[in-house]
């Protein structure tokens, strides 16, 4: 599907979104479509991606500034989230998951089915 070329940028949440290449075009065309009251995720989004290769042992360099960003340290996670990937630090992301699991269920969940 993306031929081993991918984007990373920055989520709002802490993370990084991971995306395949053709996803990202779409997601990009999206963000730049924006308004200008937007302009200031226009540059988060867009001016802090990088596109990516995966190498020969399927790993990715991820940039200093993005690893700082999102504060990965030595343990990471990657989690799917159907189009894209989210890559978190692991202890950035268990102390989130921690604080969404205090939070009340959203109303658009509360019908959902299991």
């Amino acid at each position: 599907m993306c031929a081993g070329q991918l984007t990373l940028t920055k989520h709002p949440e802490g993370c990084l979104i991971v995306f395949p290449r053709p996803v990202w075009e779409g997601f990009r065309d999206k963000v730049a479509a924006l308004p200008m009251s937007a302009a200031g995720w226009k540059r988060i989004f867009l001016g802090n991606a990088m596109d990516v290769e995966i190498d020969g042992a399927s790993r990715v360099l991820v940039s200093p500034e993005l690893r700082a960003a999102a504060g990965l340290s030595r343990d990471v996670m990657l989690l799917g989230m159907g189009s894209h990937l989210e890559l978190w630090d692991a202890a950035r992301y268990a102390a989130h998951e921690a604080e969404v699991m205090q939070q009340q269920m959203p109303e658009a969940l509360k019908d959902f089915s299991f």
